[in-house]
Parts: structure tokens; C-alpha cells; sequence
């Protein structure tokens, strides 16, 4: 049983910053304990569908879609099965619903290629967190 939990949502003006906490677990175990996964964020902005924010395999390689290089940094504390997703100069565009989702069976890439499309039928997800950047 896969478990994770978003946390650090919130509101922020437009240019400020937040950072999310995903805490991860499967089968009671830390995903430490497993040599080949991959992890990651994203989003669901109300009327649009569910996309990929950053991606990280269990070789510590990262993915981003193009609208959040520069401004955002994916990273985990492997020993505390914790990831984040630091988020800066936010965006009114940014406002979402953020997800934590995490796929077993993948390293890095080309897998991470893949998993910053996935969609919402596959994988393991998180209930989300909502960030809502003011104007």
C-alpha cells in the first residue's frame, strides 16, 4: 500500500514563494528502502487537466516543464522519504491544485520522460494541496 501526503499549500502574493512537502510510504516502508523509483509534482488548475510540474527518479535525475525552470527546484531527503518542491517568483498562473504521485519500477530517464505526462488512471497519488498566488 502506497501512502503520500502533500503538505505546505497555501496563499502567497504574486513573486513570493512556497515550498511543498510530500511524505511517502509504501507498504509501510520508506521509499528509501527502494532502489528503483520515480517521483514528482503536479498540477490541476480548475477547468484544465492535470499536468506535470517536476519529476525525480531514485538516481537523482529531475524533469521540468518548460513554464517552471528557473523559478522551481524538486528535491527529497531519501533517509526521511520526503519530498519538495520549492517554489519561487510564483506566478498567478500557478495556482493549483498540487499533487504528489509516484511510480515504482523507474529510475530515472528515459522513465521520467514519461512520467511528467502521466495521467491521473496510473501511478500512486496523493490527495493534494491547494496553492492559490494573488495578483
Amino acid at each position: 500500500q502506497v501512502q503520500l501526503v502533500e503538505s505546505g499549500g497555501g496563499s502567497v502574493q504574486a513573486g513570493g514563494s512556497l515550498k511543498l512537502t510530500c511524505t511517502g510510504s509504501a507498504s509501510g516502508r520508506s521509499f528509501s528502502s527502494y532502489t528503483t523509483y520515480c517521483w514528482g509534482w503536479f498540477r490541476q488548475a480548475p477547468g484544465n487537466e492535470r499536468e506535470g510540474v517536476a519529476v525525480l527518479g531514485s538516481d537523482g535525475s529531475t524533469r521540468y516543464t518548460d513554464s517552471v525552470k528557473g523559478r522551481f527546484a524538486i528535491s527529497e531527503d531519501n533517509a526521511k522519504s520526503l519530498l519538495y518542491l520549492q517554489m519561487n517568483s510564483l506566478r498567478p498562473e500557478d495556482s493549483a491544485v498540487y499533487y504528489c504521485a509516484a511510480l515504482f519500477m523507474c529510475r530515472g530517464e528515459p522513465d521520467l520522460k514519461n512520467m511528467i505526462h502521466l495521467k491521473p488512471d496510473f501511478g500512486f497519488w496523493g490527495q493534494g494541496t491547494q496553492v492559490t498566488v494573488a495578483s
